[in-house]
């Protein structure tokens, strides 16, 4: 069996999941039905381009509520790590610990990929967007994150519009 159990694309309903979060409690995805999902994939926490990340999604979280949307951050870090990193940085954001790594494989977002020459398996910094109904809206494959948070603020506008 392939490690990408889904095939992902815009149209299709979004794998569902369970994670912990901070507190060690679970979320589910299925909680928020109803509202536009920002799902972002990450590497790590307090590494500079995902603490950029972070902290942009952030900054625009007042707007994306006021447009039905909530900001869910994943990465294989513990849910320790992901406390410790949300009170450093002040971030708003909901992350949530995938540690087993079940659904960045199920996102397609866990695997091998190249930095700098080198391979070695990894996250793919990606995001996918989550329309109400839980079904894919929008799929960015590799982020950048210099002004990513903006580009989906944009999006979600779009799609209401």
């Amino acid at each position: 069996m392939s490690e990408q159990i889904f095939h992902l694309k815009v149209g299709v309903e979004a794998p569902g999941f369970c994670l912990p979060d901070k507190d060690n409690k679970e979320v589910c995805l299925k909680d928020f039905k109803g509202k536009y999902v920002v799902l972002y994939f990450y590497p790590k926490d307090n590494t500079p381009g995902c603490t950029t990340e972070a902290i942009g999604f952030t900054g625009i979280l007042p707007e994306l509520q006021k447009l039905d949307g909530i900001v869910i951050g994943i990465s294989p870090d513990s849910p320790e790590s992901h406390a410790k990193f949300i009170k450093k940085k002040n971030l708003k954001v909901i992350l949530l610990s995938d540690v087993d790594k079940k659904v960045l494989k199920a996102y397609g977002k866990w695997g091998k990929k190249k930095f700098l020459g080198k391979e070695y398996i990894g996250v793919t910094r990606s995001t996918f967007l989550l329309d109400p109904n839980g079904n894919i809206a929008h799929i960015w494959p590799k982020v950048s994150v210099k002004g990513h948070p903006e580009d989906v603020e944009k999006v979600i506008k779009e799609l209401i519009n």
